[in-house]
């Protein structure tokens, strides 16, 4: 019974969590930050940047590498997720995203105004500094 106690805690025991980290060379001199959004939104995103940094993706999500703090008064319009530390939420998953788009420099950030933009563009969302103040 004592064994089958053990076994049991260990298949409910959490996984850790997973973290997008930048490729060997890069540097990431103001933390990383990750935005997620639907797959199908990758594609359309790209040509409407300026800079693409570091773009990991799996068949459900495109995950972007952006500074840490772009959400500071930012709502990012859904269905985008906004991944603080560029912690992966645990989605069962055996495998972390893949990197799809590593920039020619050293720097991994898309400059995250012109993606958060870009995403109202998408989503047909106000920025949220264009949105009228309640009272």
């Amino acid at each position: 019974m004592n064994t089958l106690v053990q076994l049991n805690r260990r298949l409910h025991t959490p996984a850790a969590p997973r973290r997008l980290t930048v490729p060997e060379g890069m540097t990431a001199p103001l933390g990383c930050d990750a935005v997620a959004v639907p797959a199908r939104f990758g594609p359309l995103l790209l040509p409407r940047l300026p800079r693409v940094g570091c773009v990991y993706a799996d068949e459900a999500r495109w995950w972007w590498i952006v500074p840490s703090d772009s959400d500071y008064a930012v709502e990012w319009p859904a269905p985008a997720q906004y991944a603080t530390g560029a912690v992966l939420p645990d989605s069962g998953a055996p495998h972390a995203p893949g990197l799809i788009h590593r920039p020619d420099d050293t720097v991994p950030y898309t400059p995250p105004i012109p993606l958060y933009l870009a995403m109202c563009r998408l989503t047909d969302t106000v920025p949220s500094w264009s949105r009228p103040v309640s009272a």
